[in-house]
């Protein structure tokens, strides 16, 4: 069986940064996720955009590469963003009030939860 993959690719602007990822965030990967944000601040970039557009799985050890790259740029005064999660890891974000990680807030709607008619509420 192949391991995951995830590709990591950086757009550097003057003092800016897209990290467009895609694939699988896991065990096996979250390191390459924290390699990228950190070399971000050791470059002096003051605004990390990531793209999550093609992310398929994200786990908790993604989330918490994320979790520790956003407070090492709150330390450091720069800003980390993310942008467009997957309906299924914007819910988890939601679940462990990591809300605050997303540039989006009002483009994430939580699900909404449907009861058949006549069910109990």
């Amino acid at each position: 069986m192949p391991l995951p993959r995830l590709n990591v690719h950086r757009h550097d602007h003057p003092t800016r940064a897209l990290i467009t990822l895609a694939g699988e965030i896991d065990l096996a990967t979250a390191p390459l996720v924290r390699a990228a944000l950190t070399e971000c601040l050791h470059d002096g970039i003051r605004t990390t955009d990531v793209d999550l557009t093609e992310v398929t799985f994200c786990d908790a050890s993604g989330l918490n590469a994320f979790l520790t790259a956003s407070g090492l740029a709150s330390e450091a005064g720069t800003i980390l963003r993310l942008h467009h999660p997957p309906p299924v890891m914007a819910r988890i974000l939601e679940i462990t009030c990591s809300g605050f990680l997303l540039h989006e807030l009002h483009s994430v709607r939580p699900p909404t939860r449907r009861f058949p008619a006549g069910g109990a509420r």
